[in-house]
């Protein structure tokens, strides 16, 4: 799986986001403004370094720059202050500082000698200043003059013998300064919008991760609404909590999917179950009826016949009472019912016993029984002795309906495996198919696929025979070869002195299979 992140860390990086980015863009335009603006008065105001404060304290800037020429034109008035009635000087001296947006004006008495401002009056100027006679004497003050724009004024009082002179350095305020000022607005606007992108951004990024996710997940819902589940689920989502959801939905999906093949796979085999059973059921049923009628209309006339004819009556009543049993045992094995009551066995003992059994009854069909035994006289298993002796019963019943050989021979052999003890029965019927011995502990599975052929059966003894050794945690398996004949294998655990614990561990797991189920039994040879 590959990494991603919670839901929880996507919604927080996504809140911080829209705080710090707006705060950081912000900051990093407006500073990269200001920088500007700081080389600006670099090159308006001659200013070598200056500094952020003088942005947003204009008079602080316009005085530094006034005191510096005044300091300046001092200078040169304690050298010689006649230079200050020659106004080619002045004219040389007003260019120099209109390149800063500043300028010079002298005043003698109440009238402009020289007016080194651009495009501005003497009156207006006179105007936005003291009288003479309040502006004499006064060097410390600042004056503001709106002519043309803002402009700053500071006074350097001098004499040129005994007449009184007023210099005035003026400096503009350019569109710069006044922009800066007007910035408070633009920046919160600024903000805004930022946060707002940022917002947009953050909420697309959410919806993609989020919302696109559960459409997709809400469109394989309606596709399993409409029967559709061949399909995938996937998601490209790093969203742990969205990826989990998806994984479980397409984990949910496929079992759901195996659950309705199964289910249709169920009915089909019920339906085969059902017709195998009634097909079998009506041979006796057709037999029984004809001899009953044939002892009604007096058709068996000697006690040899009427007891014959009784005879075959049950004997087909017999055959349909095992029919019956089957499919009992069959509901009970798809409903994980089959009861069991595991015990000690000794294998040696047990199976002397079955063979006994057998051997009578296989006689009487004039098969021969051969019994071998390998193992050592006090090998145990825990199993349930009656559903073992079913299992060794349903393979020698598969042995005899498919025997076709006039002298049959079935052989029992017992060998150690191991952990296990190993059975072995063979016959000399007529074989199986490699195709399709793979599949005789399938249920309802017969290799013999007409129904019209003489030999009986549900087709589900192979497969109950897989069932209860599965449930005792054996395993079965069978080899043919066609024309020679069949054996079917199958182990068994053996049991260990003293380790109680594993009995009742062994019991326990039994008991949890029986409850999971298993749908998929085996089915019986045809």
């Amino acid at each position: 799986m590959k990494e991603g992140m919670s839901l929880r860390s996507r919604i927080g990086i996504a809140f911080i986001t829209m705080i710090v980015v707006p705060v950081l863009i912000t900051g990093l335009i407006i500073t990269f403004l200001l920088n500007i603006k700081l080389k600006s008065i670099t090159k308006e105001y001659g200013i070598e370094k200056p500094t952020f404060s003088m942005l947003y304290n204009t008079s602080y800037m316009v005085s530094s720059r006034i005191d510096g020429e005044i300091n300046y034109l001092r200078d040169i008035i304690n050298q010689d202050p006649e230079k200050m009635n020659d106004k080619e000087f002045l004219s040389e001296e007003n260019g120099r500082l209109a390149e800063k947006n500043t300028y010079i004006v002298l005043r003698k008495g109440n009238y402009i000698y020289f007016n080194g401002i651009p495009g501005v009056e003497d009156q207006v100027i006179l105007q936005n200043l003291p009288s003479y006679e309040e502006a004499y004497g006064r060097e410390s003050n600042y004056y503001y003059l709106q002519a043309e724009g803002e402009h700053y004024a500071g006074q350097l009082d001098f004499r040129i013998g005994d007449e009184k002179n007023v210099v005035y350095v003026v400096t503009a305020v350019t569109d710069d300064m006044i922009q800066i000022r007007s910035w408070g607005p633009d920046i919160i606007l600024l903000i805004i919008f930022i946060l707002v992108l940022t917002g947009v951004c953050m909420a697309y990024w959410i919806y993609k991760g989020i919302v696109t996710p559960l459409n997709e997940l809400a469109s394989a819902t309606r596709k399993i609404r409409d029967g559709n589940l061949d399909f995938t689920v996937r998601t490209n989502t790093n969203i742990n909590e969205i990826r989990a959801l998806f994984e479980d939905f397409e984990e949910m999906r496929a079992r759901l999917k195996v659950s309705t093949e199964e289910k249709v796979n169920f009915d089909k085999e019920s339906k085969e179950l059902i017709s195998n059973i009634s097909h079998d059921l009506k041979t006796p049923i057709t037999a029984i009826k004809g001899y009953v009628e044939g002892i009604i209309d007096g058709v068996a006339d000697t006690p040899e016949k009427t007891s014959h004819y009784i005879r075959t009556i049950y004997n087909k009543a017999n055959e349909m009472d095992m029919l019956i049993d089957e499919l009992t045992l069959y509901s009970k094995i798809d409903t994980n019912k089959i009861p069991y009551t595991f015990t000690k066995i000794p294998v040696s003992d047990y199976f002397d016993d079955c063979v006994d059994d057998l051997r009578m009854e296989l006689s009487e069909k004039n098969i021969e029984l051969a019994y071998f035994n390998y193992l050592e006289k006090n090998e145990i298993i825990i199993a349930d002795a009656e559903q073992l002796k079913r299992v060794i019963n349903n393979i020698i019943s598969n042995s005899v309906k498919y025997m076709d050989k006039p002298a049959g021979i079935i052989n029992i052999r017992l060998r150690d495996a191991g952990d296990f003890v190993q059975v072995e029965i063979e016959d000399n019927g007529k074989g199986i198919d490699r195709k399709d011995i793979g599949r005789i502990f399938d249920r309802f599975y017969r290799a013999d696929a007409s129904r019209n052929s003489s030999v009986k059966g549900s087709g589900i003894g192979l497969s109950i025979v897989k069932k209860i050794l599965e449930d005792h945690e054996g395993k079965v398996w069978a080899t043919s070869k066609e024309g020679v004949g069949t054996t079917v294998c199958f182990i068994l655990r053996k049991y260990i002195e003293a380790q109680e614990q594993q009995e009742e561990q062994h019991e326990q797991n039994t008991n949890n299979r029986r409850r999971r189920g298993n749908s998929k039994s085996g089915k019986g040879l045809s």
